[in-house]
Parts: structure tokens; sequence; C-alpha cells
């Protein structure tokens, strides 16, 4: 009895959803909105989906792609997705993807995996100086190194911000050169209007 409450609970089926018949009823300019509440309906029926909330059921944002490809107007007659219930929630993603999709997927996986590398790195570099930190052990002579050493850093942070106030004058001097030679020029003067000579 258990092993079937929990077969219930992790389900996972691919359907072909018909989508033309519900999709012809409505205006052009609201087909591939009417498709998506389709979808929804259709998972909720068929997935034994609690009191029939259609806030349940969950579209991969691939399938969501996939629906609004061609626009508002004209959405897929019927589409291939694979549903997977978690206990209330039904998780929906399209079976098949097209190419553009397919490609933008994996682009999106590999930034997100390197934003995890990175993320990683910065957090051994932060325990590495933590334990740095902790193990210097004190003495009178790194007392006067660590007062030589803060001395040095604050001449390098004058100097960085005299290069920050340097470079921001050439950026604004160069800001200034761009829009004297655009169209215009600094403001555009005024002019007294051309007198013409009235012909009888």
């Amino acid at each position: 009895m258990a092993d079937k409450k929990q077969n219930l609970d992790n389900v996972e089926r691919e359907y072909v959803i018909p989508l033309r018949e519900k999709v012809r009823a409505v205006p052009r300019y609201k087909r591939t909105p009417k498709a998506v509440k389709t979808i929804k309906e259709f998972l909720v029926r068929h997935m034994r989906v609690r009191d029939r909330d259609l806030k349940k059921v969950k579209i991969d944002k691939h399938l969501n792609e996939l629906l609004w490809f061609r626009g508002i107007k004209r959405p897929p007659h019927k589409i291939k997705v694979k549903a997977i219930k978690e206990g209330e929630i039904v998780r929906v993603e399209a079976v098949e993807l097209i190419d553009r999709i397919k490609f933008k997927k994996i682009r999106e996986e590999k930034f997100e995996k390197h934003a995890l590398d990175v993320l990683e790195k910065k957090k051994t570099m932060m325990q590495k100086a933590k334990e740095s930190l902790q193990t210097k052990p004190v003495k009178e002579g790194a007392k006067e190194e660590s007062k030589e050493e803060s001395e040095e850093d604050k001449k390098k942070e004058a100097e960085k911000r005299k290069a920050g106030t340097e470079a921001s004058a050439k950026q604004a001097k160069a800001q200034a050169k761009q829009t004297k030679h655009q169209a215009g020029g600094k403001a555009k003067q005024k002019t007294a209007p051309v007198r013409k000579a009235l012909g009888r």
C-alpha cells in the first residue's frame, strides 16, 4: 500500500498534447496563451492534480519558448511533453526541442557551470586567506613589518586615487570632444530668421 502511494507521488509520463481544437476557438491574438493554458488543463486532468489547481503545473522555460517560437498567433498544433509529478507539483518539459532552443539551453548550462567554478575558486581563496591570517605568529619584528606594510598600502591607495581622478578627467575631456564634433555642437545657437523680399 505504501509503495503504491509513493509511486503515485513520483510519476513520470510522456504525452502528446493536442492543442489545435482548443486554440482554434479563441481570437488569433490570444492563441499562444490559450495553448499554455490548454497544456496545464490537460496535465491537471491526466496527472490527477488535487482540486484541478492549474497553479500546481509548472512549465519549463524551454517548453514555453517552444510554444512562443512562432509568435502569439501561431502556436504549434500538438506538442510532445514529459510530465514529472513531485508530490503535489507537476513539472513539464518538452521532449524534443528545436535546434535553436537546444543550443541556447547548452549555452546556459555552460554559463552556469562556469559561474559555479568561479564561485568555488572564490570560496577556496577566502578560506586560504582566513587560514593564513590565523596561522601568522605575532612577534615584535612582525609588528614593525606590519607598520611598514600599512604605510606602503596607504601610498598605493593614494596613487590609485590619483590615477582614478586623472582617468576620469581624461574621460570627461574625450566626452566633451565627442559632443563638440557631433551634429549641433554644444548647443544650437539661435539665429535670426533670413529676411526675404516679397515678390509682387
